[in-house]
């Protein structure tokens, strides 16, 4: 379908170069995958939203993050396993279709970033300022809080999607296993100098924003710490930061190696096969982390399955 016609509403999806052999194999594995984010991420959800205990700010902002991840995967691993069992010339999408997954995906990406952010906030709060926790960290900050991560990730993406949709296209084949901006503009003969410019400044300040505002409030919150001989505070501490730190580290890696990978057109095979796993790995390892890390969360899980035993005799 390469050069079939000019703004053709039909795309077809390169797909992942799998074996005969692999085919099935590959298939169980992602589809694993997906019902473990599925259900571990709507469990913590559902857990936080019901346990009354769990009606805690830092709780209530961790919530995005499972929402984040069944919709960034739900847009993707449902046609992902679809498109394993066709051959290549029945991969095909709609360019509305391709859109509007485009911009679920970046949507997703984004929101994980901010929303990151606004718990790294919550962790600082809680921390060096412990006494006015309750009076700055009201539920109207939360929502606050809450509505600011994801109007500004879709305020982003909303442009960074539309530089691409006005383009004229003369090519029909999306050189990757899902639709994103970067594999859409590359479909069009025009000049994308405007798209790459506003791609790589979108980035600069997302990462430059997101990196500079967690390691300020951790650099705080160490000083925080080291001055204080409260042992308590320092255990909290580590804890609740560990806990957010490494899920930043995993997200942040995630997102400039697929970053990377996509300057380097030699490695298109490699590059498609972990933009997917960077995509499905960093979800399934939310919900492990934080549940494990957090006593309040295994407290309620503890509580809910005593609750729910019933006794022998």
């Amino acid at each position: 379908m390469e050069n079939s016609s000019f703004n053709s509403l039909t795309l077809q999806l390169e797909g992942l170069n799998i074996s005969k052999d692999a085919v099935h194999p590959v298939f169980v594995f992602f589809l694993f995958f997906y019902i473990f984010i599925m259900m571990a991420n709507a469990s913590i959800a559902i857990l936080i939203l019901v346990e009354k205990s769990l009606h805690q700010p830092m709780y209530l902002l961790f919530c995005n993050l499972p929402f984040n991840d069944m919709m960034g995967n739900t847009m993707i691993v449902p046609r992902l396993l679809a498109d394993i069992l066709r051959p290549p010339s029945e991969r095909l999408i709609g360019f509305h279709e391709c859109v509007l997954q485009a911009f679920i995906i970046h949507l997703f990406a984004t929101s994980s970033h901010t929303v990151l952010m606004i718990m790294a906030f919550d962790r600082y709060v809680a921390i060096c300022r412990p006494l006015r926790y309750a009076s700055i960290m009201t539920t109207r900050m939360v929502v606050k809080l809450t509505a600011s991560a994801w109007g500004l990730a879709s305020v982003w993406i909303v442009i960074l999607i539309g530089l691409t949709v006005r383009l004229t296209r003369c090519r029909t084949l999306i050189m990757n296993p899902y639709c994103d901006n970067a594999s859409l503009f590359k479909l069009s003969c025009e000049s994308v100098f405007v798209n790459n410019m506003y791609g790589y400044i979108f980035a600069v300040v997302l990462f430059s924003s997101s990196v500079g505002s967690v390691a300020l409030t951790y650099a705080r919150i160490t000083v925080a710490c080291l001055t204080s001989n409260n042992k308590s505070l320092n255990s909290k501490a580590l804890k609740t930061c560990s806990t957010h730190l490494v899920l930043y580290l995993i997200l942040l890696v995630s997102g400039l190696t697929v970053i990377i990978l996509h300057r380097f057109p030699q490695f298109s095979e490699q590059r498609k096969l972990m933009a997917i796993l960077l995509q499905i790995i960093p979800s399934s390892l939310n919900p492990i982390i934080y549940g494990v890390q957090s006593a309040e969360i295994i407290k309620s899980i503890s509580k809910l399955i005593r609750s729910k035993s019933v006794p022998l005799v």
